[in-house]
């Protein structure tokens, strides 16, 4: 898949030093985290976390923690240290997760090796250990059942048992935006799911939701999984589709562009994901609120689908932003 495929415009001038992909730049108020974690301080990422005031941030700063690497020393002493305290389990499953995930890659299975997938499942079933212990002390502790989405995809745990876990998170707090994406990777064909589950998934997310949440970016990430999985040729025109350009409009409307949405640390991902899929198919003015909002705040994903990320972003934003006078209507 090269950007060529896309409709993102090649060449252009873009007159800009940005973006910045680094989570950290674009959420200020998570480099406290990152500060107190690269130096081991156990107590300051505790209050850290105690200061939160939702799950979803919860959630975002868990993920962020989990991919600094060598966090489990100091999170294996403080969940041995603190054994009837979640947090320090369940973060440290996150972290263990992570590290099997960097061993195993994020290459399709078949290009993924004996002794890979052997590092990988070990260190996924010593995470799954630590959740199993969590859940079952703290039936409604969101971080524990996130991470054991990501566990149940990794060892191939199967749809039902995927959607279990789900379920079991939502009970307790529905429209909650990262489990929401977990799951939806698992409905996908390469984790053994199909098209018609993700895509019928993403827009039951979408249906759900209160108007303004995020959640209606799920439409937008089954979009892009669907894209990514076309041959050349095939994928372009799947995106530059009218039945595809009307059901990302729809969900942007009722999600990021609605008047009741209040950004939060997972707006930047749902309107770059917006914004991506928008310009893939060539639907610039579509785009554009999306651009407007960010600035110059990527985010990783899904932007590192396409070989140089910045440029594309670059060159996708200068469009997006030059067609608000009109046409691509």
């Amino acid at each position: 898949m090269t950007s060529t495929t896309s409709g993102i415009p090649m060449g252009a001038d873009t007159g800009s030093s940005g973006p910045t992909f680094d989570p950290y730049d674009n959420t200020p108020e998570l480099i406290p985290l990152r500060t107190a974690a690269q130096a081991g301080d156990w107590p300051a990422v505790r209050a850290y976390f105690a200061a939160l005031d939702s799950v979803d941030r919860l959630a975002s700063a868990s993920s962020l923690l989990a991919d600094i690497p060598g966090v489990e020393n100091f999170l294996e002493r403080a969940a041995a240290d603190l054994p009837g305290d979640p947090l320090p389990r369940a973060l440290l499953a996150e972290r263990y997760v992570y590290i099997g995930w960097d061993i195993r890659s994020g290459a399709r299975a078949q290009h993924v090796s004996r002794e890979q997938f052997t590092q990988f499942h070990d260190w996924l079933r010593r995470a799954e250990q630590l959740l199993i212990e969590v859940c079952a002390e703290q039936p409604a502790y969101a971080p524990a059942w996130t991470a054991r989405l990501m566990t149940a995809r990794g060892l191939q745990l199967g749809q039902t048992e995927a959607r279990r876990r789900y379920d079991r998170l939502s009970a307790h707090h529905p429209h909650h935006y990262r489990a929401q994406t977990q799951l939806l990777q698992q409905l996908c064909p390469k984790w053994s799911g199909s098209w018609d589950a993700a895509h019928g998934f993403a827009r039951e997310c979408a249906t759900a939701a209160p108007d303004g949440s995020n959640s209606g970016a799920l439409v937008a990430l089954a979009h892009i999984e669907h894209w990514l999985d076309l041959d050349s040729g095939e994928d372009a025109a799947y995106m530059r589709g009218v039945p595809v350009r009307d059901d990302l409009r729809h969900a942007a409307q009722v999600s990021v562009l609605h008047p009741d949405h209040r950004p939060d640390w997972n707006s930047i991902g749902a309107h770059n994901a917006f914004a991506f899929a928008f310009s893939l198919g060539g639907h610039f003015a579509d785009a554009a609120p999306h651009f407007a909002f960010l600035g110059d705040r990527a985010s990783e994903f899904p932007w590192q689908y396409l070989p140089d990320k910045k440029s594309a972003y670059l060159k996708s934003r200068k469009a997006a932003l030059e067609s608000r006078g009109g046409g691509n209507r």
